[in-house]
């Protein structure tokens, strides 16, 4: 029978990783909001913020609520978490029709790890895309 105030041993483990999975959430929610104001160079902010009081209420500002405000900033990070997202499901529709990746997925633990790393992969490629397209979308219009 455990004493009141003390817990058994194995929820101290648990509450430990807990602990450890918090504050590596905090850290990085930390650092993404640092990161959104961080300005790309070259683009003037008052002809940004000229652009999205025009385009209230359209897919732009959609995209920048998506992103945190840092598009209307025109951050470094603002793209957030949208080139994961997109290239997670893209790998997922391809492991259904692809049979080399359905194999992989097939293959249990070492599959799902491979497909994750391409995942990776595709992310880093839809975030250059996105990013030079986005890049030179605001600066022919801003």
């Amino acid at each position: 029978m455990a004493k009141s105030g003390t817990m058994p041993v194995g929820n101290q483990k648990g509450l430990g990783e807990l602990w450890a999975r918090l504050g590596f959430l905090f850290m990085a929610i930390i650092i993404y909001r640092i990161g959104t104001h961080i300005p790309v160079p070259g683009f003037d902010p008052d002809r940004l913020a000229e652009l999205f009081t025009q385009n209230q209420g359209t897919f732009l500002g959609l995209f920048n609520m998506f992103s945190g405000g840092a598009l209307e900033r025109m951050s470094i990070l603002a793209l957030g978490v949208m080139p994961y997202i997109s290239a997670s499901i893209i790998m997922q529709l391809l492991s259904a029709t692809v049979p080399t990746l359905e194999q992989l997925k097939k293959e249990g633990d070492s599959g799902r790890r491979k497909i994750n790393q391409y995942t990776r992969y595709g992310t880093v490629l839809l975030a250059l895309i996105q990013g030079t397209a986005m890049s030179v979308g605001f600066a022919r219009r801003a």
